[in-house]
């Protein structure tokens, strides 16, 4: 069984205030007994396409899987997700502000892309299918490799933008771009109203429609994306249930718990906190309660953004030797 969890494992800074004084006697445990190990820290979507058995292509090819469940026609095109983002200019670095914070309506995300293309025409034409979600299509893959939102939200974009022998070309039209909606109606009337513009457009999640695989187990996750891999791998999909339960061990399957994501994601020391002591009584303890009837393949809390997991047995339940130590020392 997998449970992804990122932001589990937080950076430094926010570890040091965050988990000051913070006593989780489930999960220091859990911490304690199980092996530590590294992961990819590719981010939430490459993790979910790696457990459901979707291949990597350019990148994980969230594109054209996204557009088939927001009601578009993949056909045999190459796919980007170009989704409408805020990029904040701070002192030292620009950070990035993703869709899910714009609550972008359908006509505003409308008008914006009517004066996107009437400027660029073919060469920047989006498809806004979604108001959080917007698609460019290719007849031939461009020479881009992108990074997905899961681990670009929150950071310093820098060394985030896209790469590869095609990536000038696209820096020069974001940029143009920027400037294109920096006086945009839509931007005046959001800000406004107190909302933040959309002034760039992030790109990710480049591929043509994959084969989906074969795995026959179930997927629990509310993220549109994640919903939108298990429906086209023909899973049974399912929001996550309030806690763990006995029979989420028997099903082999994948939850994603994104409690600590927004947190995580802002530096929000408080509300990484709270989310984690939610976890803390509605996971980790039932879980250390339920240890000695993990399946013999194991259980993984794993974290996709840092790239760190914790591998636990049924016979961790008897290794009573393994003392836990304070919380933020096991997380570093």
């Amino acid at each position: 069984m997998l449970l992804l969890i990122p932001h589990l494992f937080p950076s430094t800074r926010l570890l040091d205030v965050a988990a000051r004084d913070l006593h989780l006697p489930a999960l220091q445990t859990l911490l304690a007994r199980g092996r530590h190990q590294s992961c990819p820290a590719e981010g939430v979507e490459a993790a979910l396409c790696m457990a459901l058995g979707i291949a990597r292509q350019q990148d994980w090819p969230l594109a054209p899987i996204s557009l088939t469940a927001d009601g578009g026609v993949a056909g045999k095109a190459y796919w980007l997700r170009a989704d409408p983002v805020h990029l904040q200019v701070m002192r030292d670095r620009i950070i990035l502000a993703d869709s899910d914070v714009l609550e972008l309506t359908q006509p505003e995300a409308d008008a914006l892309v009517a004066t996107i293309v009437q400027h660029f025409g073919a060469d920047l034409n989006p498809m806004p299918l979604h108001p959080k979600r917007w698609y460019l299509r290719f007849e031939h893959a461009p020479r881009l490799a992108t990074h997905a939102p899961s681990i670009a939200v929150g950071c310093d974009i820098d060394r985030l933008l896209p790469q590869g022998d095609d990536a000038m070309q696209f820096h020069g039209q974001l940029n143009e771009l920027q400037m294109l909606l920096h006086d945009h109606p839509v931007n005046q009337a959001r800000e406004a109203g107190g909302a933040l513009p959309v002034n760039a457009l992030w790109l990710w999640g480049g591929g043509c429609l994959p084969t989906p695989s074969t795995l026959t187990i179930p997927l629990y996750a509310g993220n549109a994306d994640a919903r939108a891999l298990g429906a086209f791998c023909n899973m049974d999909v399912f929001f996550p249930p309030e806690k763990m339960d006995i029979s989420l061990l028997e099903t082999g399957g994948v939850v994603l718990l994104d409690n600590l994501t927004r947190a995580g994601q802002y530096g929000d020391a408080l509300g990484w906190r709270e989310a984690l002591s939610e976890l803390e009584r509605d996971w980790f303890a039932p879980l250390l309660g339920m240890l000695r009837k993990i399946g013999p393949h194991g259980l993984r809390l794993n974290d996709p953004v840092k790239g760190k997991e914790l591998l636990l047995f049924a016979s961790d339940a008897w290794k009573l030797w393994r003392r836990p130590k304070d919380l933020a020392s096991m997380l570093a």
